[in-house]
């Protein structure tokens, strides 16, 4: 039996293999590397791919949010609420504006951040809502929008693992005033390196954002503000200017993927899958599922020549970074049980249907034995 990888990303390039070495080379032998032409082009390309305003390229997922914060007026004092079941660069962003991340529970049918439980977590610190749409799964922007308004908060999505999801027919990462991207090269629009987006529709927040990833200057030598280095770099917006017109047909591909997966799974009692939102989207940069004693089920599959991983283990405030934090294992049940029950199966676009199947049945082998 031929190995079936977690990911792979070979049937993505082989498609893009002659335009991608033929922008390189044009790069190449161009040599204006940070801060020129293609990543002009790229913002501009992506803005309008998302319904968004502005676009503005930074060095990666983590710095994308926390820019976006910071041109917010995020900072010392403030709380912003983020989910409790979330890869940590989204925490991370959040302190490093100075502002304390307060945790929410995840819905326990979603996976998301419970919007019922959004509003209880509001003081007069709170700032900031910061949804996070996991797994290419998509939040109730809505809701959590509606709620926003109504305590005159911000919004700001960390949409890393969901480029080209919508809801209600409106994108994610254009729901909130200023939004984070990740072009991790995993992700459903992914670079060669590491790399990351600003989507917002506030002028201000464009050009004060431009010139705080770039040292704090938009005129060389002439610093505004005390800024950062955080710049897409011309390669990498080359490649994802050549991969953008393939999005809307590899999310596709990624969603035929996962429909197999559901057809084929969500009869099996053992199996947990996650509810979909009505009118959303999603676009499924991983595919979870939930089941018990998850740690046995990947050794069965490793034997039987099948990756998987887990996305993620351990949850932010149980991370040794946050134990000043005090929060102790049983605070958040639900995602404790995310974090302990998560397997993520394989997923690209163009994994075959027999590979899916084969996937399946493994799993349900197991479960037999098992039982």
């Amino acid at each position: 039996m031929k190995p079936i990888p977690f990911y792979s990303l070979q049937a993505q390039h082989q498609q893009i293999e002659e335009e991608a070495k033929t922008a390189f080379s044009v790069l190449y032998n161009d040599s204006r590397f940070i801060l020129a032409d293609r990543l002009k082009k790229f913002e501009e390309e992506f803005a309008a791919y998302t319904g968004g305003q502005f676009c503005l390229g930074v060095g990666n997922g983590l710095d994308a949010i926390y820019i976006a914060l910071k041109m917010l007026g995020i900072g010392e004092g403030d709380e912003v609420i983020v989910p409790a079941h979330t890869y940590i660069a989204t925490w991370l962003a959040v302190n490093r504006t100075g502002a304390t991340p307060v945790p929410v529970e995840a819905d326990a049918q979603t996976w998301m951040i419970d919007a019922d439980l959004v509003e209880q977590a509001i003081t007069p610190r709170t700032k900031a809502i910061l949804p996070v749409h996991m797994y290419g799964l998509v939040c109730d922007l809505p809701r959590l929008k509606a709620m926003a308004t109504t305590y005159k908060l911000v919004m700001v999505e960390d949409n890393a693992q969901a480029t080209g999801a919508s809801i209600q027919g409106k994108q994610t990462g254009t729901w909130g005033e200023c939004n984070a991207f990740s072009f991790y090269p995993t992700k459903t629009l992914g670079a060669l390196g590491d790399g990351g987006a600003i989507v917002t529709d506030s002028e201000e927040c464009y050009q004060r954002a431009r010139a705080y990833r770039n040292y704090g200057s938009t005129v060389q030598f002439v610093n505004e503000v005390k800024g950062i280095n955080s710049r897409l770099d011309e390669l990498q917006a080359a490649l994802l200017s050549v991969k953008l017109p393939y999005l809307q047909k590899w999310n596709e591909q990624r969603r035929e993927v996962a429909k197999t997966y559901i057809e084929l799974l969500r009869e099996v009692e053992e199996v947990k899958l996650p509810r979909v939102l009505d009118n959303s989207y999603p676009v499924y940069h991983l595919f979870p599922i939930k089941i018990k004693k998850r740690s046995d089920l990947q050794v069965h599959l490793k034997h039987a020549g099948i990756d998987t991983s887990v996305h993620y283990p351990t949850p932010p405030y149980l991370q040794k970074a946050y134990e000043s934090r005090g929060l102790k294992r049983g605070k958040f049940p639900v995602t404790e049980a995310l974090a302990d029950e998560l397997v993520s199966l394989p997923i690209w676009p163009g994994l075959e249907k027999s590979d899916i199947s084969r996937v399946c049945d493994e799993i349900k082998k197991w479960i037999f034995k098992k039982n």
